[in-house]
């Protein structure tokens, strides 16, 4: 899979991921991608000083965004660290939040295989509808794609049912041909979504980097007649950004991928930040920062 990842045009793609981006969309179109934006949002924390409160408030703020306005819909899923899955599998209980929790030896993808591979396996059993683990960036760039594939294929394994997530930390990777090859060997493994990043490094998401990565997704779609889902993670804190990403995604891949099923944002601090803009939208006026609840 690696040799057949064609090579990337790295001019091309700025420049029509840049174009892309200066789109304008009207009123009723931006209220639309507000929404989408939430209800694609892996609300997330991945801090050390995550608590059991901070967990249940989130997941509060997960199902009902905003308390004073029932319309606005629930995110996709919450993202956490795995000692905190029981706390939110019984706060989302009912809801159609989903939990997704890193394993895997997060954030660096390395250490023992059978350690990393056991600690999916535990998430999963405490309930975690969703596994977002790291490629091993070292297999991959010493060039030793097949043992990083095999690492792929027992981490999907060991997911058994849950939905796997596969995070390049394209940061990492170099160049879009790197990018573009991994995508290839992720979504080759079995990975249900490729994500951008760990949000743990410098340079996290960009709008040519999702690119080159939802064009992986397609042509393995045209290929295989398999959708993966992408995730874009890591500096996305502006409505204005998300509705760029969701512009690039539907003018790469169309209005299929336009769900929580195929595409999600991971993101912290973005949720105010669109229900803000929706309530601009909507009253003509912003609201105050301190009118939502803090993340």
């Amino acid at each position: 899979m690696i040799t057949r990842a064609p090579a990337v045009d790295a001019v091309g793609l700025e420049e029509r991921a840049a174009s892309l981006a200066t789109r304008s969309i009207k009123r009723d179109a931006k209220l639309w991608a507000l929404d989408l934006a939430i209800r694609c949002t892996d609300l997330t924390t991945l801090e050390g000083t995550d608590t059991v409160g901070k967990i249940v408030a989130m997941c509060s703020k997960a199902v009902r965004p905003d308390p004073l306005d029932a319309t606005v819909p629930s995110v996709a899923a919450v993202c956490i660290y795995p000692w905190l899955v029981p706390t939110a599998v019984a706060q989302l209980a009912g809801s159609t939040v989903r939990v997704a929790s890193v394993a895997g030896g997060f954030p660096a993808g390395l250490g023992p295989l059978e350690v990393r591979l056991r600690e999916i396996r535990d998430v999963v059993a405490m309930g975690a509808d969703e596994v977002d683990i790291v490629l091993n960036r070292s297999l991959f760039l010493g060039g030793r794609y097949q043992q990083a594939f095999e690492e792929l294929t027992a981490a999907r394994e060991a997911a058994r049912a849950a939905s796997l997530k596969v995070i390049l930390e394209t940061g990492e990777l170099g160049s879009y041909d790197r990018v573009r090859q991994a995508s290839a060997l992720a979504m080759a493994a079995g990975a249900d979504f490729i994500k951008t990043s760990t949000g743990k490094i410098g340079v996290n998401a960009t709008l040519p980097t999702a690119l080159c990565m939802f064009e992986a997704a397609r042509d393995f779609h045209r290929d295989t007649g398999r959708a993966v889902g992408i995730k874009v993670a890591g500096g996305v804190r502006k409505a204005k950004d998300a509705i760029r990403y969701l512009v690039v995604l539907h003018e790469t891949l169309g209005s299929a991928w336009m769900t929580p099923d195929r595409f999600r944002i991971g993101a912290s601090s973005l949720l105010n930040d669109v229900l803000m803009q929706i309530a601009k939208e909507r009253t003509g006026r912003y609201q105050g920062t301190d009118y939502f609840t803090v993340d």
